[in-house]
């Protein structure tokens, strides 16, 4: 089966599995709000007791790495081409939310640390854009 779109996670590989995993989630859910169920090809899976596991995704969902810098490069093309995504940065952790939340707006993109990103759009694109990063393992 092929797919018109690809959801694929760009994670920082110099920050530990723990904060990474926290990114991931935050970005997650940030992007899940911005589509729909239809374009995220969701359906609840059933097992035989009747069990129901809602909204898991038919795509692939590809998880990658790369520095802070090539993950700015990624978000800004994905920027350019007008494509969903979802952004963590190092200023997104510690203290409260609304101290990550002024921590944020007082802190210039370029000095941003990017602890990932997820990007939603046209497969080729996507693919055009993540073919430097490697697999997260």
């Amino acid at each position: 089966m092929s797919f018109e779109n690809k959801l694929v996670a760009l994670v920082n590989k110099e920050i530990e599995v723990g904060v990474a995993m926290n990114a991931i989630a935050h970005m997650t859910i940030g992007l899940g709000t911005q589509l729909s169920d239809e374009t995220l090809r969701l359906n609840d899976y059933q097992d035989k007791d009747g069990n129901i596991y809602p909204n898991i995704s038919q795509m692939p969902f590809m998880v990658l790495r790369g520095k802070s810098s090539e993950i700015r490069k990624a978000v800004g093309q994905a920027k350019e081409e007008k494509m969903q995504f979802s952004v963590f940065t190092n200023t997104m952790t510690g203290g409260t939310y609304q101290e990550q939340l002024d921590n944020t707006l007082k802190t210039p993109e370029e000095q941003l640390v990017y602890y990932g990103a997820i990007l939603f759009g046209p497969w080729d694109l996507v693919s055009q854009i993540t073919k430097r990063f490697s697999l997260y393992k």
